[in-house]
């Protein structure tokens, strides 16, 4: 997966203009009527594509149906519902309980934004047999994803050297690499992906996903959002608030902040996350390998990035192990507490000069296999993150916020900061600082904030309650650690959301789990 700047709560919406000529009210029924009559033709689902992650055929589930795959037609361009259409890639597995007690369709998302729900549900379907007892499990590619018309800039070797490069320059001579490699990206997404860039828009996401609830047959969109999925789902129950079903909003994008507040933020959910893991660490383990004190593991860290700077170390053969690579993997590791043995394990071996762990951390967060192929994650989240934020940052600006970013955290302020400039050179202008997320008639939608949450900082749920408006968002604390509540496994967390998605039952606003 991209680095943390670029999985950011990226601001999105769409201007008034916009809004008013697609939506026409609730914009309930402004699709092309062809469309929503469109039959899907499901198959058994062919091995993911390279954009998608590669590998095998997803196996079958444990009662051993197998998966269902399927391409639906959506407009290339919403403003234009009657032109060139695109396909969006769908997966499914049917409800396993008894079809008389089936609800409909459970769409998932599950973030990014750029990563595949066609690979990712299957991934996880074992975590969610609860809800397919009533519900057939469904995800998709968003447009420009996986096999949904995938954005494609940069071949795999330049991406290589793309992921190397010093992403938190020191003086002049860094910072104009920089911001000509990051241009020359750019120029490779639009030389490449010109004609699908300036339709990924979130809000053209929400649209495809209300055309997938009419073809798929609800009359009403149920769904279970994560990370940026909360984004989504958000913009979605703006644009067609008359069509949300029981929805689910789990690890919460702020949908109030800019993407330099957003940035800001992360720096210090990232650092929150590192002090917990330094204290875990030390208070857990009789001897823990990578320092004395919770202030010693956070110290050595931040020592062995500066000798990275100045000299990297092998990684996997035969490329090194770079202050960027290092920092990327450390704060992959930090998005689930399942995956901090692996840092222990990747610091350990990076202190005595072997960088591979950390650079397989690092290598799955930018979505790049073992063969050194890409899937298009970073191209495709870049994409969508870029046109749907409207502010352009520079130098300038960066190096103004250095200090307050530097003071969220020593470890990955620089990096998120200077991660800024990701979109200073995009071709599509961005449409909103922020997404409009207002949904005022919406059915309840249950918000679940982490207190431990790295990349999506707890406040962001309070912020979306609030901004969803009186009488739609409903808030459920979980204080653990790691990115998301539902998948950590706990029985009060997965009860309340189990509760409301299969039998209606809204859990009390300001219910607390540990």
């Amino acid at each position: 997966m991209p680095k943390p700047s670029r999985l950011r709560a990226a601001a999105l919406a769409t201007t008034a203009a916009v809004l008013i000529s697609l939506v026409a009210g609730c914009g309930d029924d402004s699709e092309d009527e062809d469309l929503p009559a469109q039959k899907l033709d499901w198959k058994d689902c062919p091995a993911p594509s390279q954009a998608q992650g590669g590998g095998s055929p997803p196996s079958p589930l444990a009662d051993g149906d197998a998966w269902q795959c399927a391409t639906m037609k959506a407009p290339r361009d919403w403003d234009d519902p009657k032109g060139d259409t695109i396909g969006i890639e769908l997966i499914r597995a049917r409800a396993s309980g008894d079809g008389s007690r089936r609800i409909g369709s459970l769409l998932f998302n599950f973030g990014g934004p750029g990563g595949s729900g066609v690979t990712t549900l299957p991934a996880f379907a074992e975590d969610y047999a609860a809800l397919r007892t009533r519900y057939d499990l469904v995800s998709f590619d968003p447009r420009g994803v996986g096999r949904s018309d995938p954005v494609h800039c940069e071949n795999d070797q330049r991406l290589d050297a793309y992921f190397q490069q010093d992403m938190t320059p020191d003086d002049a001579a860094e910072r104009t690499t920089l911001l000509d490699n990051t241009k020359e990206f750019n120029a490779a997404c639009e030389d490449n992906s010109g004609k699908i860039l300036p339709h990924v828009r979130t809000t053209d996401a929400a649209r495809d996903m209300d055309l997938m609830r009419q073809v798929l047959g609800d009359s009403k969109l149920h769904y279970f959002g994560i990370s940026y999925g909360t984004e989504l789902g958000g913009v979605y129950a703006h644009l067609f608030p008359r069509n949300v079903g029981r929805a689910v909003f789990d690890a919460v994008v702020d949908p109030t902040q800019t993407p330099e507040q957003s940035s800001l933020g992360q720096a210090g959910g990232f650092q929150r996350a590192l002090d917990n893991f330094a204290e875990d660490c030390t208070s857990k383990i009789e001897d823990c390998p990578v320092g004395d004190t919770a202030q010693d593991v956070k110290d050595r860290i931040a020592k062995l990035l500066a000798d990275l700077d100045r000299k990297p170390i092998p990684g996997v053969f035969p490329r090194e192990l770079t202050q960027s690579a290092a920092t990327n993997g450390i704060a992959q590791a930090l998005y689930s507490q399942d995956f901090w043995e692996y840092l222990t394990e990747g610091l350990e071996q990076a202190y005595a000069g072997d960088g591979r762990v950390l650079m397989l951390l690092s290598d799955s967060m930018n979505g790049r296999s073992e063969n050194g192929e890409y899937s298009n994650i970073a191209a495709a989240n870049v994409s969508i993150n870029c046109s749907d934020a409207k502010p352009r940052y520079s130098v300038n600006d960066v190096e103004r916020r250095l200090p307050e970013f530097r003071a969220a955290s020593d470890v990955f302020g620089d990096f998120l900061a200077w991660g800024m400039l990701t979109c200073t050179d995009w071709a599509v202008p961005g449409a909103a600082d922020h997404p409009d997320v207002s949904a005022p008639g919406a059915a309840p939608i249950l918000v679940i904030g982490n207190t431990g949450d790295p990349a999506t900082p707890y406040e962001g749920a309070r912020k979306m309650v609030t901004a969803l408006g009186p009488g739609v968002g409903v808030e459920l604390t979980y204080r653990g650690q790691g990115h998301g509540a539902y998948d950590s496994k706990n029985t009060c967390v997965q009860s309340a959301v189990n509760g409301y998605l299969l039998n209606g039952k809204v859990p009390a606003a300001g219910t607390v789990c540990s």
